[in-house]
């Protein structure tokens, strides 16, 4: 009796995947077949019966007569949930292979709020970063933020929620000491990457300006972390000459003189046996991220086992025992001959 009710629970339903989904509207069209059954039989030419003088006493039975109708109505509904084929599809995954491991390294200084990108440097490089990361599949990615200093803000990890957090958070001012130590950030993501055991591991440092700070010169750090066996890209990111910056105090469009240190940069990556890319508009640094994409992939494959069970069964089997009942009762005192 458990087992019945549960097949009526909203949800159980609910949990079903329906192969004919749509066969479930026809559940509606149940009552409106019986209210025009009793259309017809109004319309039919009426049988005149003489009775005694008097209205005859109402009896609890008299409601009896409604029972075959709404059993042949659960026989009916019933069918129609087994033909809609409720299932269930149980999904297993496997993975072989092995991941690569991906330190990104962004400048968060103060000329990242330059607006020659949209909406400005950091913002189109976090979104974009963002989108890079639903295209990994198995790999281990870190953060590494960097001003006039380098901190670790996440380590290796498959948690691409909580990275995509982390990389929303990345924001100018978070380090106190302005500046753009790339030395120092090399050295933080090699620090990250020395002890990893993956078959490739990357560093992706993107930043807009030259080094000017920190006390780890960037040639000696790229060929620390090449020694290491790590490959670094890096991307420079805006234009050179006058660009865009806020605004002035008359609200104008103010403009601000930047350059980037592009030979260091292709030193840079040289160095460790990557490669250098410069990205003027947001187009651009979401081609060079798509390049990346395409340089670094892992060699992950996966199998999908899906395993579906069908529960149409206890339906049907109510069905059939329904309308057999209706059968029984059509041959008693329950059935209207005339109405039929």
């Amino acid at each position: 009796m458990t087992d019945f009710f549960n097949l009526l629970r909203y949800a159980t339903l609910a949990s079903y995947q329906w192969q004919q989904p749509r066969l479930l509207l026809l559940l509606a069209a149940v009552p409106l077949l019986f209210g025009l059954r009793r259309v017809l039989a109004r319309r039919r030419p009426r049988v005149g019966v003489a009775f005694g003088p008097g209205a005859g006493p109402r009896d609890w039975s008299a409601a009896l007569r409604f029972l075959p109708d709404v059993v042949l109505g659960l026989a009916l509904g019933f069918g129609l949930v087994a033909l809609a084929r409720p299932q269930r599809t149980d999904e297993r995954v496997e993975q072989s292979g092995r991941g690569i491991d991906i330190v990104l390294a962004f400048d968060v200084s103060g000329s990242m709020e330059i607006e020659d990108l949209r909406p400005n440097r950091l913002a189109a490089a976090r979104r974009i970063a963002a989108d890079f990361l639903k295209t990994r599949v198995g790999d281990r990615l870190a953060l590494v933020a960097f001003a006039g200093d380098a901190y670790s803000l996440a380590p290796l990890t498959t948690d691409y929620d909580l990275l995509a957090e982390d990389l929303a958070g990345l924001k100018v001012g978070m380090i106190a000491n302005d500046g753009t130590a790339i030395g120092t950030a090399l050295g933080v993501a090699t620090n990250r990457l020395r002890e990893s055991t993956a078959r490739s591991r990357v560093c992706i440092l993107l930043s807009d300006g030259e080094s000017n700070a920190g006390s780890l010169d960037p040639l000696l750090a790229a060929r620390l972390a090449h020694a290491f066996g790590i490959r670094i890209y890096t991307i420079g990111v805006g234009k050179d000459g006058f660009v865009p910056y806020g605004q002035g105090p008359d609200g104008r469009p103010r403009y601000v003189q930047t350059r980037l240190d592009e030979t260091t940069m292709r030193q840079l990556a040289a160095a460790a046996d990557g490669r250098f890319f410069r990205a003027t508009d947001t187009a651009g640094l979401r081609e060079v991220f798509n390049q990346i994409n395409r340089l670094e992939k892992s060699e992950i494959k996966q199998l999908r086992f899906r395993n579906t069970r069908d529960f149409y069964q206890p339906y049907l089997w109510l069905s059939i025992a329904l309308w057999l009942v209706w059968l029984l009762l059509k041959g008693t005192f329950l059935s209207n001959p005339l109405e039929d």
